[in-house]
């Protein structure tokens, strides 16, 4: 079913285009949230000592994410998505892959935001792509020009530029529970995921089915020359249907990326409905 695979595989495989820069509900801030204070040195309660100099040398890596200027790649549970954020021309794309063609339902997606205007274009595949309600009505191999009204508040097809981090890296480090240096720009620590529903790169649900593992899930970090966050890896173990799994997220490009481009006008349509069904 159409609506499963939407509700469920996007939150699942965790890539939803805008991700945590549009949150489903309008009542939680993610991504671009502040970072919060932590005092000096001191280890947070719990924590191993040296965790506060540490964790504060990764809170501050992702302040440069904030600037909205950058490339980004996330990979996980079977889907991986790549783009870029443009916070100075107002404009991004994503293009995001769920499932493959053996599977029973395959999608990509190439999703451009150019404020204030967005674009979708959606390829379907799998076993199961030619038996989707209205289908054949969706113009596939075109993109589909998106009603901002009926996109509003969608975690699947919306964009925030107030909230441009796509993958909620400073919530996740907010939730660092104890850290370590490991070499040159490289840490290894543990995540209070329990904290950390609103980063968009993990799925509430597989959250719930942790358990107090949600508590402790094992992470590790890299940093560009320039104290940047250049990548997280979270590793999920299993929790109820879910296998385990490594959530890799990749930021590069800092003040360098480039502006997305507007599809021509020839390969533009307005979105019918059935395309809006797709992602209610």
């Amino acid at each position: 079913m159409i609506r499963r695979f939407s509700a469920t595989a996007f939150a699942a495989a965790l890539l939803i285009p805008g991700l945590t820069a549009c949150n489903s509900t309008g009542t939680g801030e993610a991504g671009a949230s502040a970072s919060p204070t932590v005092s000096g040195s001191i280890a947070p309660s719990g924590a191993t000592p040296g965790t506060g100099d540490a964790k504060q040398t990764l809170l501050n890596s992702t302040n440069e994410i904030r600037n909205g200027n950058f490339r980004f790649t996330m990979s996980g549970a079977g889907s991986t998505a790549e783009g870029q954020v443009h916070e100075p021309s107002q404009s991004a794309e994503m293009r995001v892959t769920i499932g493959d063609p053996s599977s029973d339902l395959m999608m990509k997606l190439d999703l451009i935001h150019s404020k204030p205007d967005s674009w979708v274009k959606v390829e379907l595949g799998g076993k199961s792509a030619s038996s989707i309600p209205g289908v054949q009505k969706l113009n596939l191999g075109k993109y589909q020009h998106l009603d901002q009204a009926r996109i509003k508040g969608n975690r699947a097809l919306g964009f925030d530029f107030e909230k441009v981090d796509p993958a909620g890296s400073a919530v996740l480090t907010q939730g660092i529970t104890e850290v370590r240096q490991t070499g040159e720009g490289m840490y290894a620590g543990t995540l209070d995921v329990s904290k950390a529903a609103e980063a968009g790169s993990l799925d509430p649900s597989v959250i719930t089915a942790l358990g107090t593992q949600a508590k402790s899930v094992p992470f590790t970090a890299k940093l560009d020359p320039q104290g940047r966050l250049s990548e997280m890896v979270v590793q999920v173990p299993a929790a109820g249907q879910s296998a385990a799994q490594d959530i890799k997220i990749t930021y590069s490009d800092y003040g360098t990326a480039s502006a997305a481009q507007k599809p021509p006008a020839a390969q533009v349509v307005e979105a019918p409905p059935e395309f809006y069904n797709l992602f209610n």
